[in-house]
């Protein structure tokens, strides 16, 4: 690309107002540090606080973005059309069977928000409990969080956030008569478990800083303010969430970080009973509980298991000297998830990059694996809402074949296909190719790579390429099929997904070698791939968009700030890019759960030097960079907005080229942007205009 194909508009000027902070010794200069409110907490509950001058800013950085991009205006349109083309508007999830009910959601044509339904257990008329388009109105935004109903099926829970903030309210619903009580609990996680009688359930509620520190207990017609405090975590670095077996017995509190795992466990019949510990938390030790009747089964890593065992404890005493081995740790196969029937014990786990699922009868050990034909392919295990069941149910789908649901019988080892995720527009998947690659990383480690492109395309270094990337948390981005891509790669598009060192594709020895000390492998694997697919003439070095968001938008800051000569534009979706000042902060909701992952620089000079030696915001430097698009939400309490509106505007202040960065930010969603399912389309058809523009690719896909 050697002409800029963006207008020459001058950029929002942002005012430097130099703030110092010195760690160990060290002493950093922040120009934009004012862009940061001082009121934070209180914006993300009520945006109309912000700061003028803040909101002045954000609102030129909107109107900047929207003059560069005007001319893609029809082809925004043209883009959304197709994407809403391939997503059938009326479509509906296969009910899930629950007693004498059967659970599912839908849409309705044009609807932005789904319903939750429920039909007779064996089929029936559909019974429409909870509508989210009512319920929305003309809220600019709206998400419901978690729908659980009781177990006697009179009443639900259900929660929402129409700030983008992820406080959620929790409201609760008659079934019979589909009005809502006055029992209302806010400033919560988003979802609650019922206790065994339905009389009331237990909730985490997030205090000031966002974090879930408490956990209650309600009981319906009593007022919020009085209910009973079941457990307090006073330690800020650990997350917490509630959440109940399906056989209705047992309540189970969730305390972790990203390497270590409390459970707290208490009887689902008898509310008042206090949390009791099923083994302390131990620096590095995870591990899950799961039901099994008088038996709890345990996911875990202990004894230097990396890839995870499972063991079972009885129920009345699951402390850690009762654990007995039930499947042992095998290295190399990662077992994701389990879950615990009445006859049956099922497992998710990966082995040699792909995941399967495992079906295991507990009065024999008898086991026997769910076969798919396909060299790469994304799994889902949906299990069952039911204990006392002999099926289960999963989705299945790659890069190439839409997704297809099953119902498995355990026992009979039938498999029933429900539904064939419907694409209206039509898919032939004929038309197109599906590989993957492996890239050569400096340290002698390969590379997964998942492509996907169209059959006419041709392979001769020409092609523009998204390649995406996340390599965080140990978060696996499935190769799974994806309707929204196929608008890029039906216009010559070679659809890219680097599985890099951070996430788990390889193993947890994979998570373990893209973190803290050795985050740095998670970025040159990125540039690796980047490297490898233009000497394999997948395409060219200017012909590659890279894309990432949240973690993965740190990845495009670092690598922008590493290899900028490798990547044609970079997009960075609410990108994680001031590392340093955020870890160092302790204040922000995320922070002190977050050390673990990347270290703690307040503590640690090590920590500090390593984090700042990546940081992208403080690696931004007088570098060629290639267009840069971020996007934000104002409400965002996991990537405050603050972070990429500094990192454009030191950008802009330090690039040598003449190519532009925009920010666009959605002043009225957070992390998740748009809560809408067509609403978020037109994000993701603005972001798709800014690839196509930035490679000068045909706006007309081929004829199939």
């Amino acid at each position: 690309m050697t002409k800029s194909p963006f207008p020459d508009l001058p950029a929002p000027a942002t005012e430097r107002r130099p703030v110092e902070d010195t760690r160990h010794g060290i002493t950093r200069v922040d120009e934009f540090a004012w862009l940061r409110a001082d009121n934070w907490q209180e914006v993300f509950k009520d945006p109309a606080v912000l700061d003028p001058a803040i909101r002045r800013h954000l609102e030129d950085e909107n109107a900047y973005q929207t003059a560069l991009m005007a001319d893609t205006a029809e082809l925004r349109k043209v883009l959304f059309a197709e994407m809403k083309g391939r997503i059938k508007e009326d479509d509906s999830s296969v009910p899930m069977k629950d007693g004498p009910y059967a659970y599912g959601s839908s849409y309705k044509k044009g609807g932005e928000q789904p319903r939750f339904f429920r039909t007779p257990r064996d089929g029936g008329p559909e019974d429409i409990y909870l509508d989210g388009d009512l319920e929305a109105g003309s809220k600019a935004y709206f998400r419901i969080g978690g729908v659980d109903h009781s177990f006697d099926h009179r009443k639900l829970l259900w929660g929402v956030d129409d700030k983008g903030s992820e406080f959620y309210t929790l409201r609760v619903r008659d079934l019979d008569t589909r009005a809502d009580l006055a029992d209302t609990v806010a400033d919560t996680g988003g979802g609650g478990v019922w206790d065994a009688s339905g009389d009331g359930f237990f909730y985490a509620r997030l205090d000031a800083s966002h974090r879930p520190s408490k956990l209650f207990y309600h009981r319906l017609g009593t007022d919020a303010a009085a209910d009973r405090l079941v457990y307090e975590e006073t330690d800020s670095g650990m997350f917490m969430n509630v959440g109940g077996a399906r056989n209705n017995d047992w309540i189970f509190v969730v305390i972790n970080d990203h390497e270590t795992t409390e459970y707290r466990i208490l009887p689902a019949n008898d509310p008042s009973a206090g949390p009791k510990i099923v083994a302390p938390r131990e620096p590095g030790l995870q591990y899950e509980v799961e039901e099994g009747g008088e038996e709890f089964f345990i996911l875990t890593n202990a004894d230097g298991a990396k890839d995870f065992k499972i063991m079972s404890a009885p129920a009345t005493d699951p402390s850690r000297t009762n654990w007995r081995e039930v499947v042992p740790h095998e290295p190399g196969r990662l077992i994701l998830s389990v879950m615990g029937f009445q006859h049956f014990l099922v497992r998710l786990e990966r082995k040699d990059g792909l995941p399967r699922i495992v079906v295991r009868e507990r009065a024999s050990g008898a086991e026997h694996m769910i076969a798919f034909d396909e060299e790469a392919y994304s799994l889902g295990l949906g299990g069952s809402a039911e204990y006392d069941t002999t099926v289960i149910r999963f989705s299945y789908s790659s890069m190439t074949t839409p997704t297809q649901v099953f119902d498995y019988d355990m026992r009979s080892r039938e498999r029933v296909l429900l539904k064939t995720q419907e694409v209206p527009s039509g898919h032939d998947p004929d038309h197109y190719v599906t590989r993957r690659v492996m890239a050569p990383a400096a340290d002698g480690e390969t590379v997964p790579v998942s492509l996907l492109y169209h059959r006419d395309t041709k392979l001769d270094g020409t092609a523009p390429l998204l390649l995406y990337g996340y390599g965080s948390y140990g978060i696996t981005i499935p190769a799974g099929f994806n309707t929204n891509c196929l608008s890029l790669v039906d216009r010559g598009f070679v659809y890219a997904i680097a599985h890099i060192r951070g996430g788990k594709d390889k193993g947890y020895g994979w998570y373990e070698d893209g973190k803290r000390e050795k985050k740095l492998n998670t970025f040159t694997d990125f540039i690796a791939a980047a490297r490898h697919l233009v000497a394999e003439k997948f395409t060219s070095h200017d012909r590659i968009v890279a894309q990432g968001g949240s973690a993965g938008g740190m990845l495009m800051g670092a690598v922008s700030n590493m290899a900028p000569d490798a990547f044609g534009a970079i997009v960075a979706e609410v990108p994680f890019v001031d590392v340093l000042t955020t870890m160092l902060d302790d204040t922000l909701p995320l922070t002190p759960p977050e050390w673990p992952e990347w270290g703690n620089p307040i503590v640690s000079e090590a920590n500090y030097r390593t984090i700042a030696a990546y940081s992208p915001y403080d690696n931004v430097a007088a570098l060629p960079y290639p267009p840069i698009l971020a996007v934000a939400g104002l409400t965002d309490p996991r990537v405050t907005y603050w972070e990429p509106a500094k990192w454009v505007a030191r950008l802009r202040e330090r690039s040598t080229s003449k190519n532009p960065a925009l920010f666009r930010i959605n002043m009225d969603a957070g992390h998740a942007g748009a809560s809408g399912r067509f609403s978020r389309l037109e994000e993701i058809a603005y972001t798709y205009a800014f690839a196509l523009k930035v490679t000068g690719k045909d706006h007309v896909p081929p004829s199939s």
